[in-house]
């Protein structure tokens, strides 16, 4: 299955055919159902306005348009590789809403929804993927740390900055994102230990899209991965990932319980990676594509998309006007990516230390030397 089969827009579910259930999940916090129809749940209750309801849409179709976009940069050599969101613009989007100003997210490098909701321009996360910097972004002013490639590592960092807010006596919660793959790493169960043991004010955020890389869920744990935060003596909640809703009231509960000093919860987001995992991937060498279409019937922009419809809240004037704003930031990374300038060769040596060290100078100056030796100079 090819990744133009699941485009930009956003398809009605056929009529008279409602989207297979979930696997039987009695603890899956559901308030808005694949068919788009609003239900409550006893635990996690949503009070949000019709604007902030249209806001979200926006953000989930504008999110999914940066991401193809992206995608096809990279296939056109734009791009030294994109990692995907496809199929979890609803999990991203509905942590990343939930966090309030001064609290603070540390991403994978997958998080380019929650990188939107804090106000991160999406060509300065671009210019990570194309080579020309480090990323972009200010951490400090946007909340939002850079990306971290290294499996699991940013667990740590969200535990260390949580432990120091806590010291700070700062109310302010940190929200770390990790992958069903990752809770196999030392560094997370690591972090949950001493997170625990300190009851730091973070909440483990795992989108579970069902694969870490190639190999599936039920080859990685024996219980459903929210489970697991018992043994670390901390809540763990499973969510569907893909309702944009219930994510934002379970992430918001969450947050609010680590501000008030009630330490760590596990969140697990039951989603589906679309997509590749990186567009260096083929996704078609271990699932089925009878697979895919059975979960883009739970699309998470499509149930918003038929509430929204159903209950009057928007029409097609809104819609038509998110599909021009879609094509203009479309429009705006492709012209913005193409004419990023290449930094200096030389750049590589400038962020390594904090200070140059004698021996860094030593080969920053025979790299000059040697590429000064063609004609031409330095390239």
């Amino acid at each position: 299955m090819s990744l133009s089969s699941v485009t930009t827009e956003v398809v009605d579910p056929i009529p008279g055919a409602e989207a297979p259930h979930l696997p039987q999940q009695p603890d899956l916090v559901q308030l808005l159902t694949p068919e788009g129809e609003r239900v409550e749940h006893p635990e996690y209750s949503l009070s949000i306005s019709d604007d902030e309801l249209r806001g979200l849409y926006r953000d989930l179709v504008l999110v999914r348009r940066w991401d193809v976009e992206a995608t096809a940069l990279q296939r056109q050599g734009e791009l030294g590789i994109w990692a995907s969101l496809l199929g979890q613009e609803a999990a991203q989007i509905g942590a990343g809403r939930a966090l309030q100003p001064d609290d603070m997210a540390f991403p994978t490098y997958r998080e380019h929804g929650v990188a939107w909701t804090r106000g991160v321009d999406p060509l300065d996360v671009i210019s990570l993927f194309r080579g020309v910097d480090n990323g972009g972004w200010d951490p400090v002013a946007t909340h939002f740390n850079l990306y971290t490639v290294v499996i699991g590592a940013q667990t740590l960092h969200a535990t260390g900055y949580a432990m120091g807010v806590q010291r700070d006596g700062a109310e302010t919660a940190v929200l770390a994102f990790l992958g069903d793959g990752a809770t196999s790493q030392g560094e997370v169960n690591e972090s949950m230990i001493w997170a625990a043991s300190f009851s730091a004010p973070v909440v483990f955020f795992c989108q579970n899209n069902q694969y870490a890389i190639s190999v599936p869920l039920e080859r990685q744990s024996r219980v459903p991965l929210y489970q697991r935060a018992a043994g670390f003596g901390f809540p763990g909640v499973r969510v569907d990932g893909n309702d944009v809703l219930a994510v934002l009231a379970v992430t918001r509960a969450a947050l609010a319980a680590a501000r008030e000093g009630q330490g760590p919860t596990f969140i697990e987001a039951f989603t589906y990676r679309m997509g590749a995992h990186t567009t260096s991937d083929d996704p078609t060498r271990y699932r089925l594509a009878s697979e895919l279409e059975e979960w883009k019937l739970r699309d998470p922009i499509a149930r918003l998309k038929v509430h929204l419809s159903r209950s009057g809240i928007a029409d097609h004037h809104f819609f038509d006007s998110v599909e021009r704003a879609a094509d203009e930031l479309a429009t705006r990374i492709r012209s913005g990516t193409v004419e990023m300038p290449d930094p200096p060769a030389t750049a590589m040596f400038d962020s390594v230390y904090a200070e140059q060290t004698p021996h860094l100078a030593q080969q920053r100056a025979a790299f000059v030397a040697y590429h000064e030796s063609f004609e031409g100079g330095e390239r």
